[in-house]
């Protein structure tokens, strides 16, 4: 079973793709722990890093196409990433999306991190900003289209038992044999 598990930072990814590996005996891939390694190594925060990639955009296409090539030789994993749901595409069993409005993804993060919370809101949204601009110009993927997800939800609502409860419920629940639902991702280019 490939599970993607997407969405902006703070959203709870890492929490929730932490929780379905476990649920289900699969290894977790983090993009975004990845990410930060790579960050540190040069001295830099995500940010700074982000920033970086503007200009390099080798950091962001060396960082996917290892994404990718787990997603297409695996199927024994949790894939987390901004872009797993995109990168993993149709061989993804599903692609869960999960958000939170700003201000509490903004909490997190400085919870998270040990900053302020206007610093967390700040660099969240250059980061968004950053990354959104990159996606589109070096994938043709519109981050903000969120149709070949097959599950969307709003963390905000929910503590994390209850929404790894629902993410347990609907893997489980799921019969290939029986979906009528899933859709090819189209238009991507895969160039890295």
């Amino acid at each position: 079973m490939l599970l993607t598990v997407s969405g902006p930072p703070g959203s709870g990814k890492s929490t929730s793709a932490a929780a379905m590996a476990e649920e289900f005996d699969l290894d977790h891939v983090s993009g975004g722990d990845i990410f930060r390694e790579l960050a540190a190594e040069r001295g830099l925060s995500p940010v700074e890093f982000n920033e970086l990639a503007e200009e390099d955009d080798q950091i962001d296409r060396d960082l996917d196409r290892r994404l990718r090539q787990i997603a297409t030789d695996r199927d024994d994993v949790v894939l987390e990433s901004r872009l797993a749901g995109w990168l993993a595409a149709d061989h993804a069993d599903l692609k869960i999306w999960l958000d939170a409005p700003n201000r509490i993804r903004a909490e997190r993060i400085a919870d998270r991190e040990n900053k302020a919370v206007a610093v967390a809101r700040e660099e969240t949204l250059r980061r968004e900003a950053s990354e959104a601009l990159r996606y589109e110009e070096y994938y043709n993927i519109d981050i903000n289209d969120l149709t070949i997800y097959d599950i969307t939800l709003n963390t905000a609502r929910w503590g994390p038992r209850s929404v790894r409860g629902m993410l347990t419920t609907a893997v489980e629940s799921y019969d290939s044999a029986i979906d009528e639902g899933k859709e090819p991702v189209t238009g991507v280019v895969y160039d890295f």
